[in-house]
Parts: C-alpha cells; sequence; structure tokens
C-alpha cells in the first residue's frame, strides 16, 4: 500500500455517517468486464448501473467510498446544468440545450429513485433557492424564471421578491431570488455510503485502499494497484479532483479547488425557521458563491470560500463563518461544531468532461460544483455506453471541452488570477 490509511475526515458528515462495514483491500489479481478507478458518486453510479445490466465490475478506491468530494459537498441536487439554460442555447443551440435541460430533470430523479429503490436514509429534503444581494440583478432573474416555463414548460421555479425573501430567510439583504420546488438535497456521504451498498448488493466487488498506479489501455486494460493487478474488458477513469498525474492526457480539462464547509450547533427550532422557513437548500449568486441549508439535526451547514494550493486553511471554521457573517450576522454566538474541506474539479466552460481515451477506455469529470446529480446522471449513461448504447454519452462527450492554458503547467497560476478578479468583484 503508498502511503498512510487515512480514513474518512473530521466533519458533520463523518459524525453522522450510517453505520458500514469497511470494504476489503484488493490482494489478488482478478479479472472483470468493466474496472472503474474510483469511488465517488461518478465512479459507484457507473458501477451500480452496469452490475444491473449484467455485468461483472470492479472498483478501486484509493481510500474509503465517498472520501473525496462526494463525502463533503453541500448536499444539493439542483436541476440544470452549471451554466444557465440561456447560455447553453448561446453555446449549444436551443434543442441541445433542450436535451440537456431533459437530462438535468431525469439526474434528479435517478438521485431520488435511487435513494427509494435502497432505502438510503441520507435526509433527502425538497427545494433549492438561489438568492442574490444586488438589486440590479432583479431583472435577470425575473427574465430567466419567466423563460423556463415559457419555454421549457418549467413550472416548479418561480421569482421570489425582497418581501417573500425576507419571510422565508429571516435576512433584508436579498433582493431577488428563486425556488425550485423540482431540486432536492440530501446528506452527502450517507448517500455515498448509500451507492456503495446498492452496488454491492447488486455484485459489484469495492476494493478501498487500493490506489491504482499505472494501467495499460490495450484490451484488455490491466489495471495495476501495489498490491495486485485487475485485467478488465473496459475502464473507467473516475477520479475527478483527485486525477493528479494518472492519466496526462486529460488532466489539463481540469483544474482542482478546494471548497470549505462547517457546520453550527443544532440550532433552536424557532431560529431554524426563521433563518430557512421552508427547509430549502440555498446558493447566492456570487463568483465565490456561499451556499446552505439545515441537516437533519437542525443545524446550519454552510459552504463559502475556496483556495487553489495543496494546502487547507488552518482554522476552517472560522475561514468559513466569516461567509456566513456576511450573511447573517446576528449568528455571531452560534458555536461552530465543524469545518471541513474537500477538491473538486472545474473545467473551463463550466460543463462535464466525458471521453473516451480508447475504444474501452473512459473518462467522466469536471462537474464544477454541480456533482451530486451530474455525476450519478454520468455514471448511469456511461454504464448505457459500455453497454452497447453510446448516445447519450456521446451527447455529452461532443459538448467542447477546452483544455485549461497552458495545461497543468500553467492553469493554477491563470485560475488564481481569475478567481481573484471575481472575487474582488463580488466584495465591491
Amino acid at each position: 500500500m503508498t502511503g498512510e490509511r487515512k480514513g474518512y475526515i473530521d466533519s458533520y458528515y463523518t459524525a453522522t455517517a450510517n453505520n458500514h462495514s469497511p470494504y476489503p483491500q484488493l490482494a489478488q489479481d482478478i479479472r472483470c468486464d468493466v474496472c472503474i478507478i474510483g469511488g465517488g458518486y461518478s465512479g459507484l453510479s457507473t458501477a451500480l448501473h452496469l452490475a444491473k445490466k449484467g455485468l461483472q465490475v470492479v472498483l478501486l478506491e484509493a481510500e474509503r467510498v465517498g472520501w473525496g468530494a462526494s463525502g463533503r459537498n453541500g448536499g444539493h441536487v439542483g436541476t440544470g446544468q452549471r451554466k444557465g439554460q440561456q447560455e447553453l442555447e448561446s453555446m449549444l443551440g436551443k434543442d441541445r440545450a433542450k436535451t440537456l435541460w431533459q437530462y438535468s430533470l431525469e439526474a434528479v430523479q435517478t438521485v431520488e429513485g435511487l435513494i427509494n429503490d435502497y432505502n438510503i436514509a441520507c435526509d433527502l429534503k425538497t427545494g433549492n433557492a438561489h438568492v442574490t444581494t444586488k438589486a440590479k440583478e432583479a431583472d435577470d432573474y425575473k427574465q430567466s424564471v419567466e423563460h423556463m416555463q415559457r419555454v421549457y414548460g418549467y413550472e416548479q421555479i418561480r421569482y421570489l421578491d425582497k418581501d417573500e425573501l425576507s419571510e422565508l430567510f429571516g435576512n433584508d439583504k436579498f433582493q431577488a431570488g428563486e425556488i425550485n420546488e423540482g431540486g432536492r438535497h440530501l446528506h452527502p456521504l450517507n448517500f455515498a455510503l448509500g451507492l456503495a451498498q446498492a452496488a454491492q448488493q447488486e455484485g459489484v466487488k469495492i476494493y478501498e485502499y487500493s490506489r491504482v498506479n499505472s494501467y495499460s489501455k490495450a484490451s484488455p486494460c490491466k489495471i495495476n494497484t501495489e498490491q495486485a493487478t485487475v485485467t478488465a474488458d473496459h475502464m473507467v477513469v473516475a477520479c475527478n479532483g483527485y486525477l493528479e498525474k494518472l492519466e496526462p492526457k486529460v488532466a489539463g480539462k481540469i483544474m482542482p479547488i478546494n471548497n470549505f464547509m462547517l457546520a453550527t450547533e443544532p440550532l433552536p427550532e424557532d431560529l431554524a425557521r426563521k433563518i430557512n422557513r421552508d427547509d430549502v437548500s440555498v446558493s447566492d449568486s456570487l463568483f465565490v458563491i456561499n451556499y446552505w441549508k439545515l441537516s437533519g439535526d437542525n443545524r446550519l451547514l454552510w459552504g463559502g470560500g475556496e483556495n487553489y494550493t495543496r494546502r487547507f486553511p488552518r482554522d476552517i471554521k472560522n475561514f468559513v463563518r466569516q461567509y456566513m457573517l456576511r450573511h447573517y450576522p446576528e449568528l455571531k454566538d452560534l458555536r461552530i461544531d465543524y469545518g471541513w474541506g474537500g477538491t473538486l474539479a472545474v473545467t473551463l466552460n463550466r460543463m462535464p468532461h466525458f471521453q473516451r481515451l480508447e475504444n474501452n477506455c473512459y473518462v467522466i469529470q469536471g462537474y464544477s460544483g454541480h456533482g451530486v446529480p451530474t455525476s450519478v446522471f454520468a455514471g448511469k449513461v456511461l454504464a448505457e455506453a459500455i453497454a452497447g448504447d453510446a448516445g447519450r454519452f456521446d451527447t455529452f462527450a461532443q459538448i467542447p471541452s477546452p483544455t485549461f492554458p497552458g495545461g497543468t503547467l500553467l492553469r493554477w497560476p491563470g485560475l488564481v488570477a481569475g478567481m481573484l478578479y471575481y472575487s474582488l468583484l463580488d466584495r465591491l
């Protein structure tokens, strides 16, 4: 084994994880139809959907299933893509934008369907809100909601004015927003653990602490860990923000960034209802967004702040707390019980990156902060492709996915400069 066994990080999600047994480490050579590298949502969903189609699947995870961003994120399960529909219409045309919209609705339905089918206890709740503190953005929100209702026939979204936002979130800073009853939110680590149990139930062989050091893309593929080798007809690379140098061919398509969260002490019921009357998930319109929701036990879970190095802030609790207090200064006396961070992957155009590395080798990555529904759906359509129907996979694979200027060498300073610029605009 390479490196130390780390286990799960200290977070609210780890502290409230459902009981689960660890999976074994790969100890001997094995043969299968499909080998998947990565035990986050992408890998778990691909494995589960392939197993349901009757294929023999092996999944290799370097740490624990759900150890990365899949077990650390905000738990928002939104409709749409990371880009707005009107942006997609300009970028891809109305027909393709409408196709992607329908896929996004199916993505949310797929998440909810898996939770129901496999009885995954993960605090599933309804509703996503998006808000702004900038009065000049109100017309944009109105126009966007009207566009979704008129062009897409989507009636589960509506505009929120300042007065209603004050009633919903106890905050007179919010100037405009929208509420989407088609969205969901959940406990992300328990969802990941539930997917792993469902995959194992369907016959997937899962191995933890089985870091892949190298592979060959020949037919069959050879996937090598320090302990043993998997031989497979097909291979899937589903490492996302933790890809590092494993696949240089696509590493320059993504930029790993770190995002951070906190969990407060449990809130009194009256305070919980004051700041989130209808128990929905919320995000704002800043470039470096804030996102928040209530946990199953009425804690405020707040995500805010990013950095772009290999190091996390020394004091994550206070690093994130400053973002929370900008919206809710009255919460200054709340105790912060947990603070943690995770690494996600963004693409240059903020659209997910699907690619065939070879005819029998695939990569799915780059969900850019929209990972819960998109990665689960990515696994579903990749399973379709491996089983012989690549139509929906190709719809995503044909979306242009530019490489960061300078590739992996120069993407970091370029992105940091851009992020600092937009962060300055946020503050102004």
